[in-house]
């Protein structure tokens, strides 16, 4: 879908996409382009359409680049932050001579929340370098909701974690949900990393640009504002991950403590009964001379050797606190 918005007493207004409304947009917006759609910006505006394959290469001379006159600039985004699965995508700015334009395959809230900003006079967006360092402005702010979030939830577990309470039956299926939630955590926490650095490049590469072209000194110091947000914010995801590990690390730890108690009663069991086995099979033998096979006492006494053998380790156990 394609849609364009026009600059106009210091906001946007939405516009048709008819051939008479190309000539002076300052954003136009590709949400999920068909190849269509592609094929027509390309030919109206004179420029290349990155396609969604390669939005997803890596390397950094594929997602900051100039071609054409226009500046590509592709950053790795998280939306749907307010659920409990975050998703992940690319998102592609071209910055061409009087227009921005975006390529994106996914719906985030910051769109929306950017246009009613604009409405309410909070950002200026009057050239295509305002409407895209506003829109890397609200991708921020919205991960920094994602991150404060987090941090709720990792000190949520965290108590879960040194607190647990409850039967000992149930300990274990708490330590795995616990494991689960701090896993699932520590996956976000990194799509976020990754974000963010892809953010702070962005930015990195936009200040040359802005400078490069003389452009005015309050968009400049808006894109340092934003890159020390940034930075910041990569600063939070470094503390979170490192306790996350620690988390991790003291559930495993658990678990096998856990492990570790089932084994040992296990082996005393089995060391507690090696006597009473022991007496039980030289009884089970079919010599001819044994006392004991005549004797009326005998079948008493044997059971009763068995139970004192089980008994005498399990007590010697108890007392060494083994058991």
């Amino acid at each position: 879908m394609i849609t364009i918005y026009e600059a106009r007493d210091g906001g946007l207004r939405r516009t048709g996409d008819d051939a008479a409304n190309w000539a002076g947009p300052v954003w136009i917006d590709l949400s999920s382009p068909t190849p269509e759609e592609d094929a027509r910006v390309e030919k109206l505006l004179g420029i290349s359409i990155p396609t969604r394959a390669e939005a997803r290469e890596i390397e950094a001379s594929s997602r900051l680049y100039q071609e054409n006159g226009a500046h590509y600039m592709t950053a790795f985004i998280v939306y749907n932050t307010d659920t409990l699965s975050p998703s992940t995508s690319t998102l592609t700015f071209i910055l061409a001579p009087g227009r921005l334009i975006t390529v994106r395959y996914c719906e985030p809230k910051a769109f929306p929340i950017f246009l009613s900003r604009i409405e309410k006079r909070e950002v200026a967006c009057n050239s295509a370098p305002a409407v895209m360092v506003g829109l890397v402005e609200t991708l921020i702010h919205r991960m920094a909701d994602l991150i404060e979030r987090l941090q709720d939830e990792v000190e949520r577990t965290a108590h879960a974690v040194f607190d647990i309470k409850g039967g000992q039956q149930t300990r274990g299926r708490r330590l795995d949900a616990l494991l689960r939630a701090a896993g699932k955590e520590g996956d976000i926490v990194s799509r976020s990393q990754e974000s963010c650095f892809s953010l702070d490049r962005l930015l990195a590469y936009l200040a040359t640009i802005l400078r490069e072209q003389s452009a005015d000194q309050a968009l400049l110091k808006r894109v340092k504002s934003a890159q020390r947000d940034v930075n910041s914010l990569i600063d939070h995801l470094r503390f979170l991950s490192e306790r996350i590990t620690f988390l991790l690390d003291a559930t495993l730890g658990m678990i096998n403590i856990e492990q570790n108690a089932i084994i040992k009663i296990f082996s005393v069991a089995s060391v507690a009964l090696m006597p009473p086995t022991l007496i039980a099979s030289i009884y089970g033998m079919n010599f001819k001379h044994m006392p004991e096979l005549g004797w009326p006492y005998g079948y008493p006494l044997a059971l009763c050797l068995m139970v004192l053998s089980a008994a005498l380790p399990f007590i010697y156990f108890r007392k060494k606190g083994w058991f």
